[in-house]
């Protein structure tokens, strides 16, 4: 019997593979649910998983900037 081989993608995320889906998940620094949204809205392209999460971490930072206060008296 000959079965094909499977064809992989390099940009494309396969979902059912849980090494890749931990391996980006670690890589962008997102928790389960944040991933799992940002692949429902992005799909399962890693550039655009990419580019998603960069605009919604950037968009709710984890820790608040640093501020610099200067108080003259």
């Amino acid at each position: 019997m000959n079965r094909r081989k499977p064809t992989y993608f390099r940009n494309a995320l396969d979902l059912r593979d849980k090494v890749q889906v931990k391996v980006l998940r670690k890589r962008l620094k997102l928790s389960d649910e944040q991933f799992a949204s940002i692949v429902r809205k992005s799909g399962n392209s890693i550039s655009a998983i990419t580019k998603e999460a960069t605009r919604a971490t950037s968009a709710n930072p984890s820790e608040p900037p640093a501020v610099a206060v200067f108080v003259t008296v």
